[in-house]
């Protein structure tokens, strides 16, 4: 059982890192809680009482006080991230105590393990603000989705932003194919099959191949072209924890793997060639799509069809438009194919990229 007392968020979500803090003298309790705090990969500093002077107790980014302890912290400088732990679920008092101390939560162990373990990984990864998550879908096939999510990733890691590229299309061919490392060593998606809970950010990021700057989680070329709605969802938080930007090159379906991915995009780019058959084949993939992420806008690709151009694409889909995809003439080139989308920082999809970013990243600033 978990309970909150504030709704303030504690230290680590300015991004903050540092040992958490363990406030008991109950053997029991503090096996619990160390054990809790190795599998969330943190070193905590323990104390039977209040720390001296204004040392730990105001700089840890999280405080663990166990029930016990609550009589002897009860004058401690009042602060954010203090948890008061304990395991009577049907002690009334216990409210009373985390009141007195100022604690934001109460914690019933064994029951609230799994919250606690993810706020202490929160605190050893130094969580700030979650990556800026856009997803990338064709509106029908050979749209060019794929060009335009590497080119996006391309150009965030080129202006210094953390950047990972997900593939979430297992009959794609590879993203890491497109960025030319398909032999780059690391982890791709079926090494993660089996995750289940929170995975580590950090060791994610560590385990993946880097290719141009960037990390890229893509497909190996076995016989898996799928993997469970569960690992999807727990990579893909892991990741977003990291900040900077995550790209997802989605595909033209929606199961329940893809499902979990756009429930956590900030925003989705729908690519649509400027022809009849294309906005009309858009139209059911935006559908689609709209019914899991609301944020979904238009980029559309010449050449245009007669009648059409980008803004009447976008009012027939009903949505609002991103621009006009330009072409990147290096890429077809016959030499070309072995040139990342987005790697001519003067070309014109690089500039359409950065100016994205630009936009995208200002909104989320100002919100």
């Amino acid at each position: 059982m978990t309970g909150a007392v504030t709704h303030d968020p504690p230290p680590a979500a300015s991004g903050r890192q540092g040992r958490p803090l363990i406030v008991t003298e109950d053997t029991q309790l503090l096996d619990d809680l160390l054990r809790l705090c190795a599998a969330a990969g943190a070193t905590p500093e323990v104390r039977h009482s209040l720390p001296p002077g204004r040392g730990s107790w105001e700089s840890a980014p999280l405080v663990l006080v166990g029930d016990d302890a609550a009589r002897r912290v009860r004058g401690a400088t009042r602060r954010r991230g203090v948890v008061l732990v304990g395991r009577d679920q049907d002690d009334s008092g216990v409210w009373r105590r985390a009141v007195e101390i100022g604690a934001d939560h109460v914690l019933v162990l064994p029951d609230g393990e799994q919250w606690l373990v993810d706020r202490i990984a929160d605190v050893a990864e130094g969580v700030g603000r979650p990556a800026l998550t856009v997803g990338v879908i064709g509106g029908r096939g050979g749209a060019g989705a794929s060009t335009l999510a590497c080119a996006l990733a391309v150009t965030s890691a080129r202006e210094g932003l953390r950047t990972l590229l997900v593939d979430a299309d297992p009959l794609g061919g590879g993203l890491d194919v497109l960025l030319g490392g398909e032999t780059a060593q690391g982890l791709r998606w079926p090494a993660f099959a089996a995750s289940r809970g929170r995975v580590g950010g950090g060791a994610l990021e560590e385990s993946l191949p880097e290719l141009h700057a960037l990390r890229v989680l893509s497909w190996d070329r076995g016989d898996r072209v799928a993997v469970p709605p569960q690992a999807v969802r727990a990579v893909l938080a892991a990741a977003r924890r990291r900040g900077g930007t995550v790209v997802v090159d989605l595909p033209r379906r929606v199961d329940d793997g893809v499902a979990e991915v756009l429930a956590q995009l900030d925003v989705g780019l729908l690519v649509v060639p400027a022809e009849l058959r294309a906005v009309a084949a858009a139209g059911r993939v935006a559908s689609a799509v709209g019914m899991v992420l609301k944020d979904v806008r238009v980029a559309v690709r010449g050449p245009y069809a007669p009648g059409l151009d980008a803004r009447e694409v976008a009012r027939l889909l009903g949505l609002p438009l991103v621009g006009e995809v330009p072409v990147e003439p290096v890429l077809l080139r016959p030499d070309g194919g072995r040139t990342p989308p987005g790697a001519a920082a003067r070309g014109p999809l690089a500039r359409f990229c950065k100016e994205f970013w630009e936009r995208a990243l200002t909104e989320v600033g100002s919100g």
